[in-house]
């Protein structure tokens, strides 16, 4: 089925990525998986390409994040060589720190961040799941005590995307015990203030490459000047952007999807058994059918998701289920695209040298993080049965 997502500037800007892509992810895949980590000078580089930053405003500097256009196709073009790790680490970049600092900081706190961070110079995460807490937000017990001239946060954060490397975290804290809801807000902690601590960089199944960390915070000093929003205001605030974050979650899906498919379709093609192409079996043209439908489904519903976030229509009340619908049919969908292609390659599926092996360790952290897809169909439901 022909797109009509893109038009020439889109495609344009796509040879710009891949050209970034050729010359400065595809050589170093390998050592970064080994380091457990992305160089800062590849951030540097592609905030001078304008392939990060672009949700950050123009006038810093950024490429004015009017259009999710761009960044579907900086996940797409990453997808192509699975630099999965650093995709998912330019999206916490993209579509979380920036437009949290973006939507909620004041002129003062986008004067001093926002430049940095469009260029790919300062790195940004967010902390909010705990040791104990995960989907759920309301358990968070990390503290702020309100002290002259600031606060004192307390606590520690766990799965923290960027944490070792991030210079600014985005910490959602509880300000006031008895606040419910109401009693929590978002502080900016930067790099070198006493007490925070980066805990152990984790170990994980897939996505090697991105730096995932503890954090703990003891008795760390936070101005006034780092409260990001209203004090009070952080479930809100969180609540308001997790849609952005799931919609990124379900482009990177279809776009790794359709990626593996395609590699698929040329290794049917070229490998033989039984004297015959595997293409050629009944079962695996079934399995690529069935494949490909899906994927042109699937990455129909997220396209109409990315044009009703260009016309601001995600402010609607629908957007907390919509974008639930396409994290969750996503991620699903993405996982199972991948263990079905990784089938047809046979024992060569699990070899780790493989393009299909690494997708299938990167992809099963998708149906959990951002909310679990459980979390999802929770959302959904009740929005269809209403409140109890």
């Amino acid at each position: 089925m022909r797109r009509h997502l893109y038009d020439a500037d889109h495609q344009a800007f796509r040879e710009v990525v891949a050209e970034f892509v050729k010359r400065e992810v595809v050589p170093h895949l390998n050592r970064w998986d080994e380091q457990r980590f992305i160089d800062r000078d590849t951030w540097i580089a592609a905030g001078k390409q304008g392939i990060v930053g672009l949700a950050a405003p123009e006038n810093y500097g950024g490429g004015g994040g009017t259009d999710y256009r761009f960044r579907a196709v900086v996940m797409e073009e990453f997808a192509k060589v699975h630099a999965t790790a650093l995709s998912s680490s330019f999206s916490l970049q993209d579509d979380i720190a920036i437009p949290y600092i973006k939507e909620l900081g004041n002129q003062d706190q986008l004067a001093r961040w926002m430049p940095s961070m469009a260029t790919g110079e300062l790195i940004g995460a967010i902390a909010m799941t705990e040791p104990g807490t995960g989907s759920d937000l309301k358990g968070i017990r990390t503290s702020a005590t309100k002290v002259a001239g600031g606060w004192l946060v307390n606590g520690s954060k766990t799965l923290i995307t960027n944490g070792i490397q991030s210079d600014i975290v985005i910490t959602v804290a509880r300000t006031d015990p008895e606040g419910g809801v109401n009693g929590f807000s978002l502080l900016v902690v930067e790099r070198d203030m006493p007490g925070f601590i980066r805990g152990r960089k984790l170990q994980k199944i897939g996505l090697h490459a991105q730096d995932t960390a503890e954090l703990v915070y003891e008795d760390v000093f936070v101005p006034e000047a780092n409260v990001l929003g209203r004090i009070g205001s952080g479930f809100g605030q969180l609540k308001a952007k997790l849609p952005l974050e799931r919609l990124s979650i379900a482009v990177h899906a279809l776009a790794v999807a359709e990626s593996i498919l395609r590699e698929t379709i040329t290794y049917v093609r070229d490998r033989t058994a039984f004297g015959q192409r595997i293409a050629d079996f009944q079962n695996t043209q079934f399995e690529l059918a069935e494949i490909q439908t899906e994927v042109n489904i699937g990455g129909n519903f997220v396209d109409q998701a990315i044009l009703a976030l260009n016309a601001v229509d995600l402010v609607d009340v629908d957007v907390d289920v919509d974008a639930a619908q396409a994290k969750w049919w996503s991620a699903d969908l993405q996982n199972r695209v991948i263990d079905r292609c990784l089938q047809l390659r046979g024992g060569y599926g699990f070899m780790i040298e493989y393009p299909v092996a690494r997708a299938y360790q990167d992809a099963r952290i998708q149906r959990i993080f951002d909310g679990t897809n459980e979390i999802m169909k929770q959302i959904i439901g009740r929005s269809l049965v209403g409140p109890a």
